[in-house]
């Protein structure tokens, strides 16, 4: 490929930015109104001709057949991947993965630990909370002592799914597959050498579904 030989004019140059941080918060790229409109031009067909320049000066390729059919080019003429940024989930404490344990810790917000998580790991809601993992029960669930789940905060989950459930009476919560059984909720560890826990079904109460696990490499 050529190198590029052209500088870019101030009104291009907000347009290439524009595009980039577009690409960044939505993993798309921007429409030519949306282009215009941010860039304070005076019509689409102005942002269409510098486009065009764009074009053929190598910084970017588009696909007049298709909507928002803008790609960025890197010097070497690939295309660069749009590139999303990382979505701040607050840790909110500890779940025991073995015998319950209290999951809220009293901090001040301000304090809370929080972890980076990509957006491919997020839940459709969008919502998550993070919560590290305390001992071995779902060690066959590849979830291990030090892990932090990431969980949906929903009330409800289907048998089987992995989820935090809280023990009522004693004010514990415990991270557990959850099974149904009539009148009673079986909390099922993943791992062969411990025990389930039983609870009466008033007891428990569903906080949250697992959606990702965050290794710890210690």
């Amino acid at each position: 490929m050529q190198p590029r030989s052209k500088k870019l004019s101030d009104r291009q140059q907000r347009i290439m930015d524009f595009i980039r941080s577009y690409l960044r918060e939505h993993g798309y790229p921007p429409a030519i109104r949306e282009i215009q409109q941010a860039c304070h031009i005076s019509s689409t067909s102005v942002v269409d001709y510098n486009l065009h320049i764009l074009q053929r000066e190598g910084f970017l390729r588009r696909s007049p057949e298709v909507s928002r059919g803008i790609e960025l080019l890197g010097p070497d003429g690939q295309r660069v991947e749009p590139m999303q940024p990382f979505r701040m989930v607050p840790v909110l404490g500890a779940v025991a993965a073995g015998a319950p344990l209290p999951v809220y810790q009293d901090l001040d917000p301000n304090d809370l630990e929080t972890v980076e998580v990509p957006p491919a790991l997020l839940p459709p809601s969008g919502q998550a909370f993070a919560l590290r993992v305390q001992g071995l029960s779902m060690l066959d669930a590849l979830i291990d002592d030090g892990d932090i789940v990431l969980m949906e905060p929903v009330p409800h989950v289907r048998d089987g799914e992995m989820a935090i459930a809280w023990l009522k009476d004693e004010g514990e919560a415990t991270l557990k597959r959850i099974y149904r059984e009539g009148s009673r909720v079986r909390l099922q560890p993943a791992n062969a050498q411990m025990a389930p826990i039983y609870a009466d079904a008033d007891n428990v109460q569903i906080q949250g579904r697992v959606v990702g696990v965050i290794r710890s490499l210690r």
